[in-house]
């Protein structure tokens, strides 16, 4: 079998797309794929990483306001076209998969021109603009939320498969959970608040815990803080500014990155972050309470109706970006930790938007199409 998936800029599009390519890989051993992204995002680094060949394409995703930039960007995404339509008849797929965003456009329609089969799978919620346009035209769109299928009304065939994500449940014993807890030097005693705002980190929510650790709110829980690692040493100036040292903060331990974000993640008691498609999935599966802080210039506002997946089911709160600040954070924190059974309904909650067996789903219907 040989494969192109398309995904670019962002860890939400190319890490589904690195898991479908793992899968298939797990069940066809011989196929061959490849990726087409841009020159400009983290399919760079990540694809590679992956074991993927990646070529690139010009391609943009189009701001509605007129401007110069975005005719000039309508012209270079034409010409990414183009470019597709090379590397697809060059390569010769049996099928072509896009994983959402505007790579999707050029790359899915110089598919569809020579008569490849089409997947899209969409991540969010509310579906980006390339799945809406391009919902009637490929073979099949495939979605990681109900809540998406009503908003992609003129699908030929939509299915409801998730996405997949590296994040697995794990049942920790007290052993393991000390052991951990050990590791970061902090308190076996308090509950866990894991905080992270993906793999950039995020501004709102790192100012907003700055302010917590100056008025040292967080006496009856701790903190284990993803600043991301361009912030890191923001946030470790700024804390130095307040003579803290970043190594030293009681209750609290602060990291660039989080490689066993797994452990991590079926640690904590309560998680604060971003609502990613990926994001949501994660919490789902650990089966976690969370406080959502939605990024607000998300395209169409996606991550706030990611969030609402699950503050609608009783499994997390939400916080507007422009209503963050250490108070409100702080008072929904210690409303939710002062009633331990809310806050475990909660987590159960969470779990009700699992979809199992994501990845055998989404090769089930690779499978169909490719007539394996």
């Amino acid at each position: 079998m040989k494969v192109i998936i398309a995904a670019a800029q962002t860890g939400g599009h190319i890490n589904p797309g690195i898991a479908i390519a793992n899968k298939i890989k797990k069940e066809n051993n011989n196929a061959t794929i490849m990726f087409i992204g841009t020159t400009r995002g983290l399919e760079n680094d990540l694809v590679p990483r992956a074991g993927y060949e990646l070529r690139t394409i010009e391609a943009y995703g189009i701001n509605r306001k007129i401007s110069i930039e975005n005719i000039k960007n309508m012209f270079k995404t034409l010409r990414g076209l183009k470019e597709a339509k090379k590397i697809v008849k060059e390569f010769n797929p049996d099928i072509v998969i896009g994983t959402g965003g505007f790579i999707c456009g050029p790359v899915l329609m110089a598919a569809k021109k020579c008569k490849i089969p089409t997947i899209i799978h969409e991540s969010n919620a509310f579906p980006g603009v390339a799945t809406k346009l391009l919902s009637n035209k490929v073979n099949t769109v495939l979605v990681g939320f109900n809540d998406a299928v009503k908003r992609l009304p003129n699908a030929k065939k939509i299915i409801v498969t998730g996405t997949p994500t590296k994040i697995k449940k794990i049942n920790l014993s007290k052993e393991q959970k000390e052991k951990i807890i050990d590791e970061i030097k902090l308190n076996k005693e308090l509950p866990i608040v894991l905080v992270f705002g993906g793999s950039q980190g995020a501004k709102s929510i790192n100012s907003t815990l700055i302010d917590i650790i100056k008025n040292k709110t967080n006496n009856n829980y701790q903190i284990i803080w993803a600043s991301g690692p361009k912030q890191y040493n923001v946030i470790k100036n700024s804390l130095k500014e307040l003579k803290i040292d970043i190594n030293k903060i009681e209750n609290v331990k602060i990291l660039p990155y989080i490689y066993n974000m797994e452990e991590m993640m079926n640690l904590a008691d309560i998680i604060i972050s971003r609502s990613g498609a990926m994001t949501i999935n994660e919490i789902a599966i650990t089966g976690k309470p969370a406080i959502f802080v939605p990024f607000p210039f998300a395209t169409e506002n996606h991550q706030e109706y990611n969030a609402r997946v699950l503050v609608n089911i009783g499994a997390a709160k939400i916080i507007l970006d422009k209503d963050l600040n250490a108070d409100i954070l702080s008072t929904t924190l210690n409303e939710m930790l002062k009633d331990k059974s809310k806050l475990l309904k909660m987590g159960d909650n969470a779990k009700k938007v699992e979809i199992k067996d994501v990845e055998e789903k989404i090769y089930e219907e690779i499978k169909e199409l490719v007539k394996l």
